[in-house]
């Protein structure tokens, strides 16, 4: 098993952890980046633009002229779609755009992050992410001092925690239940928890 150092908030190494090979020194499979991050995205996606069809918009019972005579085209009503005002032929109505993607799929992506992180030296587990104190300015110092300030830091019910970085725009906390591949890529840094590597491991394990 491969072993990643487990550090103090003051970015001391303290000691070292044991970790699954098959998630934290997996092969890095970058082409399932792609088809998670697109089926993350999809699910997000709102699917709320509407338009109205000829039976749904305003006026046009009446035909508006008569059928010969005028030397114009023919018309039946003022709500078609060639009039100003007129429906919209085949226009966007509410939808999902979510899709089932294999489970096995988004597990092997999720291995492959954290694997990249590990091995890139973007994965700092810490002891303790107990801050003792809801202050920003003491979260900012801190994650300065773990290494880098674009950070996605991953813990457990620490409310303390939350509420300090909630004002600094580069450092995001998440709850483990809500790992997600998306935000484990866009940020530089992945910060743990020393539980939350076996609550991980427990989740991902084949």
């Amino acid at each position: 098993m491969a072993t990643l150092p487990i550090y103090n908030l003051n970015r001391e190494e303290i000691g070292q952890i044991e970790v699954s090979d098959d998630i934290f020194g997996a092969e890095v499979r970058r082409h399932l980046f792609y088809e998670v991050i697109k089926w993350q995205l999809a699910r997000r996606r709102a699917g709320t633009a509407s338009t109205k069809g000829r039976s749904e918009v305003q006026g046009g019972g009446q035909k508006p002229y008569r059928q010969k005579g005028t030397g114009r085209a023919r018309q039946g009503s003022r709500r078609a779609p060639n009039h100003v005002g007129g429906g919209t032929v085949h226009g966007p109505k509410p939808r999902s755009y979510a899709y089932k993607l294999n489970k096995k799929i988004r597990e092997g992506a999720m291995r492959s992050a954290l694997s990249l992180k590990a091995s890139g030296g973007k994965l700092v587990v810490v002891q303790d992410l107990d801050l003792g104190e809801v202050k920003t300015r003491h979260a900012a110092e801190v994650f300065a001092r773990l290494g880098n300030s674009n950070a996605l830091v991953v813990d457990s019910e620490n409310r303390s925690l939350e509420l300090s970085v909630r004002n600094l725009p580069r450092v995001k906390y998440l709850h483990v239940d809500g790992l997600n591949l998306f935000d484990v890529l866009k940020y530089d840094t992945l910060v743990l928890s020393e539980p939350m590597v076996r609550r991980i491991e427990g989740r991902l394990a084949q």
